[in-house]
């Protein structure tokens, strides 16, 4: 079943996961739709079975650079990255600088972990950042960032430099290489790091729970203003002591508040052995607030939430420096 495509080029639009045209995708993808309403104009990456030019799904480039260098920056344009067994693997950082400008994977909506719209930096690519959002205004929805770097420096998988960006069901996954001196040995690695300002996280895992962390690192890093993060899930495997799963930064200014809501925050190590002391390190200079809402959770945490407790507000009437964390059932 084909229908004239209203957006992304001049070819028909061919049936896509199930749908039949553009506009039932749109509303099958939720905001996309919104976005679309905008009138930007839309380019298509399949890294698996792409070998055009990008300007319709049948004609989809396997280059997400390529896609993204077709895109406006300020014109609400945006990328269909197109899943499949095969990841896209840049051979140079990718840096997403381009401000309302949007990258939605057209995946089965698996939530949480695994997306197949994979962005993928490997041994051989050796990459010091594997993607940066230095842009704003951007909808990043339905893709995994792993970065399987394992040479002697520290690893980062994703830098959001830019504000008001909004990051939905998202797999990012760094320091994945567990060769000897690799970046999950590394203090200065992360999965993500968040150094731009209103920025959202919604859905998705950030960090991974599969190579075993040896150093006092962070799965996610917060150095900006006004952050959220939202139905996520924070994940490590450590039992190495100054570890956390999250790094609250406030050297660089004050960050008025950081809120994190119905989070599950979790530290898995093999056989129950002791995990990591706090779940967050508070390393604050300047103001910063905190805030634990809805139902957080902490798992594989020994101690409590945080390395300093007076800086972190809890929901509920009389909080402590245990709030939310969870402990086996008593017989």
């Amino acid at each position: 079943m084909t229908a004239k495509a209203p957006v992304g080029g001049k070819r028909p639009f061919r049936m896509v996961a199930g749908v039949s045209k553009l506009g039932d995708l749109a509303d099958g993808l939720g905001a996309l739709g919104l976005l679309m309403a905008a009138g930007g104009k839309w380019y298509y990456c399949d890294p698996t079975s792409g070998t055009g030019s990008g300007d319709s799904p049948e004609n989809a480039t396997p280059s997400l650079l390529d896609a993204y260098n077709l895109c406006r920056d300020g014109y609400n344009d945006g990328v269909i990255f197109i899943g499949g067994a095969t990841a896209y693997k840049p051979t140079a950082a990718f840096t997403w600088s381009k401000s309302y400008c949007h990258l939605i994977g057209v995946t089965n909506g698996l939530p949480g972990m695994g997306q197949r719209a994979r962005i993928v930096n490997d041994a051989a690519n050796d990459l010091s950042v594997l993607f940066t959002l230095s842009g704003s205004g951007c909808l990043i929805q339905n893709i995994q960032f792993f970065d399987g770097k394992d040479s002697a420096a520290d690893g980062a998988c994703v830098l959001v430099s830019g504000s008001r960006n909004h990051l939905v069901n998202c797999f990012i996954a760094g320091m994945g290489d567990a060769t000897a001196s690799g970046p999950f040995s590394r203090a200065g690695s992360y999965s993500l790091s968040v150094t731009g300002s209103e920025n959202t996280v919604s859905g998705g895992t950030i960090g991974l729970d599969t190579v075993a962390r040896t150093a006092a690192n962070s799965e996610l890093i917060v150095s900006g203003a006004r952050n959220r993060f939202v139905g996520c899930e924070i994940r490590s495997n450590s039992t190495t002591s100054g570890k956390f799963l999250v790094k609250i930064d406030s050297s660089g200014g004050d960050l008025r508040d950081v809120q994190f809501e119905d989070v599950l925050f979790f530290n898995y190590s093999s056989n129950w052995a002791t995990g990591i002391t706090d779940a967050i390190n508070m390393s604050i200079t300047n103001t910063a607030y905190v805030i634990l809402r809805g139902n957080c959770q902490f798992v594989g945490v020994g101690m409590g939430v945080a390395d300093t407790v007076t800086r972190v507000y809890g929901a509920g009437a009389a909080p402590n420096a245990g709030m939310f964390v969870s402990t086996q059932p008593t017989t």
